[in-house]
């Protein structure tokens, strides 16, 4: 035991003593691990993430879009989505407690007092905050007696509560709609951005009939249908039986796009790993590239200080060490240094991952898994890469280094 430890202290005492050294080593390790740390969190962020977006979008929900991306390239029209659509399902789906349709359109001028603001228009059935599990926290919710009688009602999101009445209540206020004055009956509570970085609350909600007739007039067609089903862990089959179910609706041929997408839960997280995976494997190839620049940065540092030290392992050879108290002198000092620069690289991966999240709003998490998988990394290339260096010292001997000084 006091072997180790009087090893412990002459690779700390060389570490310190050859500076310059030191410093490079610590840096092109740090650079690496860095880099990794950042794809730990990012990783880590994007799974939490998808899963806080599928607990707001609803596990058991889905949302069928008129539409799709093969009809839009040869210029099919988007509107798909019948009301009688909406009542078949309805009626052929007993598990779907909640099938609501709405209409949306984007970049609407909304006007109260001299402010002005373009939003997005949606168009709901009642019970909008229950649909999409997203409190009121300001005045009420629309009813479905609302969407009877064609009110110019509306629920507002917070961003457009700042645009257009700042520190005024906006509760009880009308605002102008394309010059149909809406009175604003309540405010949705602050969602933040959507998975392609939208803002989630810049958004007016409106009765379903009077966006349909007063703003897009229309009387058929609607945007999407928001389903929400009982048994919420079979969600794939209700996907697939839903798509059949338009598709002989629709009486579209086989081998045929569908005219319509339908959008789960599932999808999101996909989504949201494909939006990260470039950022991940360039982050990845980067830090790995960074690591192996480091290891040889410190193989032949290491390499040079052998020579430059011969005299010093002549001596201790002849004092009585044994070749491995060298072998893991030299390898101690690697592991040293190369634990620092870790320990570093995380710290520097913190501060570059706050940078990410201020600049892009990119996701981010750090748990111990980040630091664990940085330092166990950075030991790592100590190791390996501080071996070659460390074998030649053992190999050195003693009486030409002393004699040859």
């Amino acid at each position: 035991m006091k072997r180790w430890g009087t090893l412990l202290h002459q690779s700390l005492k060389a570490v310190f003593a050859f500076k310059l050294r030191g410093f490079f080593c610590l840096l092109s390790v740090a650079l690496g691990i860095a880099s990794i740390t950042i794809i730990v969190g990012a990783t880590e962020g994007a799974y939490r993430k998808a899963f806080e977006i599928v607990e707001r979008f609803g596990p058991d929900s889905m949302l069928i879009v008129g539409g799709s991306e093969e009809s839009r390239a040869i210029g099919v029209r988007e509107k798909t989505i019948s009301v009688e659509d909406v009542e078949a399902i309805r009626e052929s789906f007993p598990t779907a407690y909640l099938v609501v349709p709405m209409s949306s359109t984007r970049g609407v001028t909304v006007s109260y007092g001299n402010r002005k603001h373009q939003t997005t228009i949606v168009g709901s059935t009642g019970d909008y905050s229950r649909m999409w599990s997203w409190p009121v926290v300001e005045g009420t919710d629309l009813t479905d007696r609302d969407v009877q009688t064609l009110k110019n009602i509306a629920l507002v999101g917070t961003y457009v509560v700042e645009q257009l009445f700042g520190a005024v209540a906006p509760v009880g206020k009308y605002i102008f709609v394309r010059n149909i004055p809406v009175r604003v009956v309540g405010v949705l509570e602050e969602r933040g951005t959507s998975p392609a970085g939208h803002s989630m609350d810049d958004r007016i909600i409106m009765p379903l009939t009077t966006v349909m007739r007063k703003i897009l007039n229309e009387t058929t067609y609607v945007s999407s249908v928001r389903v929400r089903f009982l048994d919420a862990a079979d969600m794939e089959r209700h996907q697939e039986e839903l798509r059949r179910f338009l598709r002989e609706r629709h009486r579209t041929p086989p081998g045929e796009p569908d005219d319509f997408r339908i959008i789960s839960p599932r999808e999101i997280v996909k989504f949201l790993v494909a939006l990260t995976g470039s950022l991940v494997v360039f982050l990845g190839i980067t830090g790995i590239m960074s690591l192996v620049v480091a290891g040889f940065v410190l193989a032949n540092l290491f390499l040079l200080s052998v020579n430059e030290r011969r005299r010093e392992i002549g001596l201790r050879r002849s004092v009585g060490a044994r070749r491995r108290d060298i072998l893991f002198q030299f390898l101690g000092e690697s592991v040293i240094l190369t634990g620092m620069g870790g320990v570093v690289g995380f710290v520097g991966g913190l501060v570059a991952a706050r940078l990410l999240t201020f600049v892009a709003d990119f996701p981010m998490y750090f748990s111990w898994k980040a630091f664990a998988a940085g330092f166990g990394l950075s030991l790592l290339i100590g190791l390996i890469f501080g071996l070659q260096p460390a074998s030649r010292a053992a190999l050195v001997n003693p009486i030409d280094a002393i004699r040859n000084v």
